[in-house]
């Protein structure tokens, strides 16, 4: 079955590979990119691409009340530790708030079924007892992780 996909920070590395891989499965994809650090070169030519930013919040919401998605990728964030060191406000409001408007407008659209959440490892691990951590590593804070390995 043929889904209506969006995929946010399409035109990164990360997010580019899952717009290929989608069309490739026969998907309607478009993409939402601020070009920050992606490229446009990056799109594939069949999917339909929007440059937004995740923090106009009226913008997106005319983007979703239009496109109709009924799955979304969002693969948009700021992702340099050192920046978000230098500016957090900015990268705050880049992540949060634009994975907020980003839910909000999923949610005004009726349409989505289905939101597929992209993170670090580090976010979800912690620092693991074992490593490679694998997927079957239970999620925890690193501060937990530490805490356990003190009282060891």
């Amino acid at each position: 079955m043929s889904e209506r996909v969006l995929v946010t920070g399409g035109a990164g590395f990360i997010g580019s590979h899952i717009v290929d891989a989608l069309i490739a499965a026969g998907h309607d994809v478009f993409v939402v990119d601020n070009l920050n650090t992606g490229h446009r070169e990056n799109v594939n030519p069949a999917a339909r691409f929007y440059q937004l930013d995740l923090r106009d919040a009226d913008s997106l919401m005319d983007l979703l009340h239009s496109e109709q998605p009924t799955i979304i990728s969002h693969q948009a964030a700021m992702a340099d530790v050192r920046g978000s060191l230098r500016e957090p406000a900015l990268y705050t409001t880049v992540n949060v708030v634009g994975t907020l408007n980003l839910l909000e407008a999923a949610r005004m659209s009726g349409t989505v079924r289905k939101l597929i959440f992209a993170s670090t490892g580090g976010a979800i691990y912690g620092d693991p007892v074992e490593l490679p951590a694998s997927e079957a590593c239970p999620p925890q804070s690193a501060r937990c992780v530490r805490r356990e390995q003190a009282l060891c």
